[in-house]
């Protein structure tokens, strides 16, 4: 049985995987979710990660269609007590942005679409830096005390605000941060590993990354010559105009080789193996697509292998 992780200073305790949900009403249908789910959740599998806009860039979806999902299945289940549930606020089109009445009623929303009682990891999705960090962890704080957000945590975010927020918390005994959900992988380290990553660490913060596989550059169906038919295709194949790319591609493809592994399993490995990352989060849109995700729970890389892909992805500085 794969071991679970505590993430941050929080009592929950996750799969080594949290199985994203942006694909859940977009280019997964309910049925499709559901065979996802459930094979994630027979895995072992525990944590969920969503958000209240997705998927709302489709054409005739509101927003939320992915959280209806989730509810549908965890009802149909009988499992609510079994799963981590995370989930975001700030970009659903009918409760933008970060004020505190705002925070409120989108949290109402999603325990609605949810079918539950409580949201385990509730997210602010993107910082808004018009509203003070002291009404944001005010509203969020509340919902602690409602018990109606068991955990909060920040995504999308910056240093500067993430250390002001942990600050008031402190000092005004409120609820606090105990996650962070950056964009980091092979080839998008610059985002987190800084000044970012450094507050996280100082703070016990875990971080969960999402694109942990670049738009799904590091599954490695990108190839030179290939065509891949997939929403998201123009941003992964970019990574492979660069040397950089193709430096991780190479790395990747042998370290991969060496542990009979897929090459996106080996990817989500040196993330998971990185300091403060708790969980990478991934997404599928077929039950097919999940053993290599949840590959990463068992695969622990060398040392030589970590320090080859962490110097093949670094950005090299030209004279």
């Amino acid at each position: 049985m794969t071991s679970l992780r505590k993430l941050g200073s929080s009592d929950l305790e996750v799969f080594p995987l949290s199985l994203g949900g942006n694909v859940f009403g977009w280019t997964a249908d309910e049925t499709q979710s559901f065979a996802v789910l459930d094979a994630y959740a027979a895995a072992g599998g525990n944590f969920l990660d969503t958000a209240d806009s997705y998927s709302s860039w489709v054409d005739g979806n509101e927003g939320g269609e992915s959280e209806t999902i989730i509810g549908k299945w965890l009802k149909a289940r009988g499992n609510r007590a079994d799963i981590v549930v995370a989930t975001k606020v700030s970009q659903h089109p009918a409760f933008p942005g970060l004020s505190g009445a705002n925070i409120k009623a989108a949290a109402d929303a999603s325990l609605r679409r949810l079918g539950t009682d409580h949201i385990d990891l509730y997210y602010t999705h993107f910082d808004k830096t018009e509203v003070p960090v002291d009404e944001i962890i005010g509203a969020l704080d509340e919902l602690v005390k409602a018990g109606k957000v068991r955990n909060i945590a920040a995504s999308n975010i910056s240093p500067e605000r993430l250390q002001e927020s942990l600050e008031f918390s402190d000092r005004e005994g409120l609820a606090r941060y105990v996650a962070l959900q950056p964009q980091y992988n092979l080839v998008s380290r610059d985002t987190y590993e800084g000044d970012l990553r450094d507050v996280a660490s100082r703070a016990g913060l875990a971080a969960v990354p999402y694109f942990a596989l670049a738009a799904g550059f590091l599954t490695g169906k990108y190839r030179p010559g290939a065509t891949v038919d997939s929403p998201r295709a123009a941003g992964a194949s970019k990574h492979l105009e660069t040397e950089r790319g193709q430096r991780v591609l190479t790395a990747l493809d042998e370290i991969a080789e060496a542990h009979n592994a897929a090459v996106a399993t080996v990817a989500l490995a040196w993330l998971a193996a990185q300091p403060t990352v708790a969980a990478p989060i991934a997404s599928a849109r077929t039950v097919e697509q999940l053993p290599a995700l949840l590959g990463v729970a068992d695969l622990s890389l060398t040392d030589a292998e970590l320090s080859r892909l962490t110097e093949a992805s670094a950005v090299r500085k030209t004279a």
